[in-house]
């Protein structure tokens, strides 16, 4: 019963993800909005706005700083799970003393 509730509700899905795939511009068109009107600013804008070394580094730090915050964020805690999972280690507690004052 689950399963086939699952999949009426995935097909509606389905069908938007695909019309939107439709209307995606084709890989590495030159028409496309992200040639036509981002990069060119971009490209003339950069070093004055930002003084950065290179345009690498104005797109990541300045003009994407607050999306490149979040992904540092995300990888640090990611890491930092990571670390706290593997390095738990499971060894028997020492019994205490209980003589010492």
């Amino acid at each position: 019963m689950i399963g086939r509730l699952t999949v009426l509700l995935l097909i509606p899905a389905l069908v938007v993800l695909l019309q939107a795939a439709a209307e995606l511009p084709a890989v590495g068109d030159g028409t496309s909005p992200a040639f036509t009107h981002v990069a060119p600013y971009y490209l003339e804008h950069a070093h004055e706005e930002t003084g950065a070394p290179n345009f690498v580094t104005a797109v990541l730090a300045d003009y994407r700083g607050y999306d490149t915050f979040g992904e540092l964020t995300v990888i640090f805690t990611a890491g930092l799970a990571c670390l706290l999972i593997l390095g738990t280690r499971d060894e028997p507690s020492r019994p205490r003393d209980e003589e010492t004052p």
